[in-house]
């Protein structure tokens, strides 16, 4: 898949994980496992690169004498969910048009 396109597509769905409640750096890989497989590598560059965009905020709370970064949406991380959704159509619709040779054989 397109390093970009793939990008995109990973960071709506971490911001999508901590939508309703937020959440911590494990808890995310888990919840987004049964969908999409996401080393911790890639989600930290993901949560700086969405914190770095006013999309996510980090508090750090105490948790079993250890701390632990929990990650909240902001006003914006909703938006650029709700903008993924607006474009999913267009999206689907080129997806159809490029597979469907595939689907006439």
């Amino acid at each position: 898949m397109d390093v970009q396109l793939k990008r995109g597509l990973l960071e709506v769905c971490v911001l999508a994980v901590i939508r309703n409640q937020p959440s911590y750096g494990y808890k995310i890989i888990k919840d987004m496992k049964p969908y999409v497989e996401i080393s911790e590598s890639t989600l930290y560059t993901i949560l700086k690169r969405l914190e770095d965009s006013d999309m996510l905020i980090v508090k750090t709370v105490e948790h079993n004498s250890r701390l632990r970064k929990y990650y909240h949406i902001t006003s914006r991380g909703l938006k650029r969910i709700e903008e993924f959704k607006s474009y999913w159509p267009d999206m689907v619709a080129m997806y159809e048009f490029i597979v469907r040779e595939d689907n006439k054989q």
